[in-house]
């Protein structure tokens, strides 16, 4: 199957098997196969994909600002494998719930350091 990355996959929402919003596709993994053709290996989703993505001052200075939420840096963006993608349209469907992803590491800040604090967060539902 052909897909034009830049129009098809770039920029579009990634949603999970239960229809939730994962992120959006902000870059994109090649790998050469055995035959030493290229392939889609996996979609990359985060501050730290985009900034590299998008260059220059910007960039950097957004990869520099979510990796003040993080200890572990540089900061490795959310790797969804092709294999898991269901269909390409409007959306990314991925064949996978969101819980079964990684937690991308700002979330995770963000979950411990703000939404945590929140009187009764523990008590929200999903």
């Amino acid at each position: 199957m052909r897909i034009q990355v830049s129009r098809e996959l770039l920029d579009r929402q990634l949603v999970d098997a239960d229809g939730r919003l994962v992120g959006k596709v902000d870059d994109v993994e090649f790998a050469l196969g055995p035959d030493g053709v290229p392939y889609l290996r996996a979609l990359l989703s985060g501050p730290g994909a985009l900034g590299l993505r998008v260059g220059g001052r910007l960039g950097r200075m957004m990869v520099l600002t979510a990796e003040r939420f993080v200890t572990d840096r540089p900061m490795a963006p959310l790797r969804i494998p092709y294999a898991l993608v269901e269909r390409v349209g409007s959306a990314v469907r991925l064949r996978i719930r969101a819980e079964e992803l990684a937690t991308p590491p700002v979330e995770a800040w963000l979950r411990r350091n703000l939404i945590g604090r929140i009187p009764g967060a523990d008590r929200a539902s999903g």
